[in-house]
């Protein structure tokens, strides 16, 4: 990959294709004056379906199905558009409102789905699986049993009902209020001798700096800055898990990670097997942490150690270049995917431009029957940079795989959703490695990929140890922002083992970390540390197997929507999750280079 010093600017995306002039959109608003007028409708034509299904019935329900899921799609639209502008512009109060208009569609949505959710348990096995069969319905039959069989652990249709309005004023908008919070915090930083205003998300690139002032005082900052606001997300935090708890408790769910496991569709019987075995290999990464601190020559490896760069870290990647190399490279797994990745990156799907008012961070979104998606991150021009791109286009070449799926038979869980993403970012990174013979380069890109592992067995871990013991203490009352603080330590001791100082800890990261502040789905955590793992294995099927695999591989992807993760994992690849072999095998894969790093830091001390 060549690289230059000149590059011009990374792109902004395409929104106005979706719907033109932002969130003053004139067909904006059509669209969700016609959700909103079409949910009235299916709040009306509900009672219709109250006599049950029988043959008089049927044409009915499968209607009132077809077109409740069709209102589901667009309600999402409306939720990814508005997320898209008051991501790309933190300032914009109007798409704020709008997001929050969304909200209260999706909550009226999930009311009828609770309605539905009661008269499918009160039809019989024989006439409910009648309505399955319909034609039409077959695609969906797997999210209409899995719809019914939970619903048999919830609340009363009324109380359900009751818990959906509420969650619209209260459990998300503690998200919302965390989010704009986030996205205002400023802070002042020092480099070369000027000062500039950033935000959080530009603040967070320097956390990977190769300068250890530099990185030490980002961390510091961004520490400074959620000191001023730690009472408030401690409130926050807190609030939400009230709001969950008491749900919870009226279902007569004992584990805060019910709710999670079933989003995820597993068992906890596989997620307790998956953390195991990582913390049975904790000490494997202990050679990795003890080279990078020998290269920086440092003798304690802190919190902001963690992303230092090794190897060649003054390379630059280009947008374009970057663009290209991600381009070639999955095309000699996958034709398909390349294909897709080329039209994303020419219809200006991403949003890359580094600017301020951005958020941080970087997703993948859909954009509803439109059969398109949005990446949304911030370029500038690392191999990091580089890697996020390619694992936002594995999210979105995963989701048009499933374009000709109904979109009830494309909602896959988030904990598959981590598989497409992590398995390009390593095609792209042994491909990166195939191609150079220069050491620092590859010392860099070893070190891009054990980072990973280690953020993922390390890192996502204490996420997880956090809430689990966080909320079982919120269950005796609120916790204290020192309380917190201490937990976050415990958890992050347990989790990282050795491998941070004792002065290396992050008090404040359950503060600082938005993933436990998304009310979208609790325990925000081990899924990507499942998808890394699991995507591991499927990397590892498709080195052995060479071009033949891509075609198993979308297979896979195109049953994401279908069937549980273990009842998948099963069919395409032959395996049980609830035992340690596969995750034995992810975790020997994830390590596998790091002998190799070791030595490449030997041979240049």
């Amino acid at each position: 990959m060549t690289t230059s010093t000149q590059t011009k600017p990374a792109p902004k995306w395409d929104l106005d294709s979706i719907f033109e002039g932002g969130s003053s959109s004139e067909a904006y608003q059509k669209h969700r004056n016609a959700v909103k007028t079409r949910l009235e409708t299916a709040e009306k034509n509900i009672g219709q379906l109250q006599t049950g299904i029988d043959d008089s019935s049927l044409t009915t329900w499968v209607d009132f199905i077809l077109e409740w899921q069709s209102l589901g799609e667009d309600i999402e639209l409306i939720l990814s558009f508005a997320g898209c502008l008051t991501s790309q512009n933190t300032t914009d109060d109007k798409a704020d409102a709008i997001e929050s208009e969304g909200m209260v569609y999706y909550s009226r949505w999930q009311k009828i789905k609770a309605t539905l959710e009661s008269l499918a348990l009160q039809q019989s096995d024989e006439n409910w699986n009648k309505f399955l069969d319909h034609d039409k319905i077959k695609e969906i039959q797997f999210y209409l049993n899995e719809m019914r069989d939970l619903a048999k652990s919830k609340m009363p249709v009324e109380m359900e009902s009751l818990a959906l309005e509420l969650e619209v004023n209260g459990y998300h908008a503690w998200d919302q209020l965390y989010s704009k919070m986030s996205g205002e915090l400023k802070v002042e930083f020092e480099e070369d001798g000027k000062t500039t205003t950033m935000s959080l998300g530009q603040l967070a690139t320097k956390m990977s700096d190769a300068n250890r002032d530099v990185r030490k005082q980002a961390f510091e900052k961004m520490v400074g800055a959620w000191e001023s606001r730690e009472n408030l997300a401690a409130m926050i935090l807190n609030s939400m898990a009230g709001f969950r708890l008491s749900v919870y408790e009226r279902r007569g769910w004992e584990s805060a990670t019910y709710e999670p496991l079933k989003m995820s569709r597993m068992e906890q019987k596989s997620l307790d097997t998956m953390w195991k075995v990582i913390k049975d290999n904790l000490h494997r990464l202990k050679p990795y942490i003890d080279a990078k601190k020998k290269l920086l020559n440092i003798d304690k490896f802190r919190w902001y150690d963690q992303f230092a760069p090794c190897g060649d870290a003054e390379k630059q990647y280009p947008y374009d270049e970057a663009t290209e190399f991600i381009y070639e490279n999955i095309k000699s797994f996958s034709p398909d995917m390349a294909a897709f990745c080329k039209m994303a990156i020419d219809k200006n799907w991403i949003e890359a431009e580094d600017r301020p008012n951005k958020r941080g961070g970087g997703f993948c979104t859909g954009m509803g029957k439109n059969n398109q998606s949005r990446i949304f991150m911030t370029y500038a021009n690392t191999y990091e940079n580089l890697l996020t791109l390619a694992h936002e286009l594995g999210h979105a070449y995963h989701s048009w795989v499933l374009n000709d799926k109904a979109p009830f038979a494309q909602s896959y869980p988030m904990n598959l959703a981590e598989t497409a993403s992590t398995f390009a970012e390593a095609v792209v990174t042994d491909a990166a490695l195939a191609q150079t013979e220069d050491t620092q380069e590859k010392l860099m890109l070893i070190e891009q990929k054990l980072q990973g592992a280690y953020t993922m067995m390390c890192d996502i871990h204490s996420r997880y140890l956090f809430d689990k013991m966080f909320y079982e203490k919120r269950k005796d009352g609120v916790l204290s922002t020192q309380e917190l603080k201490d937990l976050m330590v415990v958890a992050q001791k347990e989790a990282y083992g050795d491998l941070l100082d004792e002065s290396g800890y992050h008090p404040l990261f359950w503060c600082s970390k938005l993933h436990f502040y998304f009310t979208g789905a609790p325990f925000y955590n081990f899924p990507y540390t499942f998808g890394f793992m699991y995507s591991g294995g499927l990397y590892d099927q498709a080195k052995k197997e060479g071009a033949t695999f891509s075609a198993k591989y979308d297979a896979l992807l195109k049953d994401t929507g279908s069937m549980t993760t273990e009842e998948l994992t099963k069919k395409h690849l032959g395996v049980d999750l609830t035992q340690e072999a596969f995750w034995k095998g992810a975790v020997d894969t994830a390590l596998a280079d790091v002998d190799e790093f070791v030595k490449l830091v030997d041979e240049l001390s």
